[in-house]
């Protein structure tokens, strides 16, 4: 047990080390909350998967492919997908954030549709939506504490130290904000991305040595959903993947990392980069639960293989990895969520339709940010049974900005009005479905709940915005917008900064 925490110590000292030594004081809300618009890449690549990729990825990945085979390949499909979708919409996003100062994902729907209902409206279901995500990060540290003690820690001990570490690592996240965020990516994204990947690829050896193989699968585990007469409609399999796809940067701690880039020309790099790291790293884990199916044991606790499997073949050298790599990618979706949830309360609706002095921006942003973290701590540390059901549902949830935000990048015509009642009717319909009516979803030829509501957002979104267009006034202004991006061939951002109302 003390080899297992040494190595993760070592980890955490060389953390706190580097950021000690990268502090540096904000010099505007800007500066917190996009670091200044000034990373390269790399930076942005490691950033972009430390988000993506949480640590409770390696439990819940590895556990879907122990538990139900080969329909796990879903995620990784629908990852490369993602970083596809931001090769088309990143140049306009970049350019309109650099040029107008935008922050957040709801500062960039609030210039495009000149409205703060619309961004209040985005940010609210944001910040409900990914809370339940924060509080299983530090459940997913619990799990990492039991492995890690060999079962000596019961659950309430195991989620409190996790807890407690989390709580300690927000001292850096509070102080230096996104500056923090992105430079401890890049230290944690190479522990857990290259080393994550290096040591799964190390356990597939492993297991093929012992003559285990992902062929000798039973039939059920080949099966994929809606296929051939299986569970679910024939639609079951796109909906997982057109949901993921879209809600990838429907999530603001994703969505924020665009606007961290120096240029559109890093922000592409950076999609270079991390998609076949991210594939790989993805790719080899689902293979990775493949096999471990057959190793004896495992499916009582599925989403205990990560630590089982490195603890059967390298013993508490092997625990001590599998923990290290775990935390890094935990850390980097914890302080995400938790930086993202700060800047929003404090730009988009403490600061909604004005814009706060620096320091009541700084101050209500670190505020919200302790608040959430003791929050989310205090939900952990609680025997919640469907906690990641409800981070599912939030899923179904946070998808409905898709269309508004989508819309509002590539349709000129898209209308204040008609995106917030497309968001707030498909936002009703996925929870009604989820919950009045719970599984009548599936029976629409697969089609989870999320999807359903997208459809009537999306058709809510389109109806409204013909039958009530734009006056003329916001039509010149909108074109302007479009024009000043679609003209700039730089990297820089052009000069087509809009004030709020702004139709001249």
């Amino acid at each position: 047990m003390g080899i297992a925490f040494g190595i993760v110590g070592l980890f955490c000292a060389g953390l706190v080390v580097l950021l000690q030594a990268s502090y540096r004081k904000d010099r505007s809300f800007s500066d917190y909350a996009v670091g200044g618009r000034s990373y390269g890449a790399w930076l942005q690549s490691m950033s972009f998967l430390n988000s993506w990729w949480p640590g409770g990825i390696l439990l819940s990945l590895t556990g879907m492919a122990l538990g139900s085979g080969v329909v796990a390949f879903y995620m990784p499909i629908y990852s490369l997908l993602t970083v596809l979708l931001m090769y088309v919409m990143a140049r306009r996003v970049w350019l309109w954030g650099a040029a107008n100062d935008l922050k957040t994902q709801a500062d960039l729907l609030r210039l495009r549709y000149d409205s703060t209902a619309l961004a209040v409206t985005s940010s609210v279901i944001s910040v409900l939506s990914i809370m339940p995500w924060l509080v299983l990060g530090f459940k997913g540290l619990g799990a990492m504490f039991s492995a890690l003690s060999m079962g000596r820690l019961t659950a309430g001990q195991s989620v409190a130290c996790g807890v407690a570490l989390i709580l300690v690592r927000q001292v850096w996240t509070i102080r230096m904000g996104m500056r923090g965020l992105v430079i401890s990516d890049m230290y944690q994204g190479i522990v857990a991305y290259v080393g994550g990947t290096a040591l799964i690829l190390g356990l597939i050896a492993w297991m093929a040595g012992q003559g285990l193989s992902p062929s000798h699968l039973p039939a059920h585990m080949l099966r994929v959903p809606g296929v051939g007469g299986n569970d679910g409609g024939p639609l079951t399999l796109f909906s997982m993947i057109l949901t993921g796809t879209l809600g990838g940067w429907c999530w603001p701690p994703i969505f924020v990392r665009l606007y961290t880039a120096d240029s559109v020309r890093s922000m592409l790099r950076a999609g270079v980069f991390s998609a076949p790291l991210s594939m790989l790293f993805s790719m080899a884990l689902v293979v990775m639960g493949l096999m471990a199916a057959a190793l004896p044991g495992l499916h009582g606790e599925a989403d205990m293989a990560w630590f089982e499997v490195a603890r059967l073949a390298a013993g508490p050298v092997g625990l001590g990895l599998a923990g290290t790599v775990m935390l890094a990618a935990t850390m980097g979706g914890v302080d995400a969520i938790i930086q993202a949830m700060g800047t929003q309360v404090a730009n988009d609706i403490v600061g909604a339709g004005r814009t706060l002095p620096y320091r009541t921006s700084i101050l209500t942003a670190k505020g919200t940010m302790v608040v959430a973290t003791a929050l989310a701590a205090g939900i952990a540390c609680l025997p919640i049974a469907h906690l990641s059901m409800l981070a599912l549902l939030s899923y179904q949830g946070i998808i409905q900005v898709a269309v508004a935000q989508y819309g509002g990048l590539f349709w000129r015509r898209g209308t204040a009005a008609a995106g917030i009642a497309g968001m707030v009717a498909g936002f009703a319909t996925a929870i009604v479905l989820e919950t009045v009516f719970h599984g009548a979803a599936a029976h629409v030829g697969g089609l989870s709940s999320g999807v359903i509501g997208l459809a009537v957002n999306a058709a809510t979104y389109v109806a409204l915005s013909l039958l009530a267009p734009h006056p003329a006034a916001e039509t010149r202004r909108v074109a302007r917008l479009f024009a000043g991006a679609d003209t700039s061939r730089r990297d820089t951002a052009p000069p087509i900064a809009l004030a709020q109302g702004d139709a001249a």
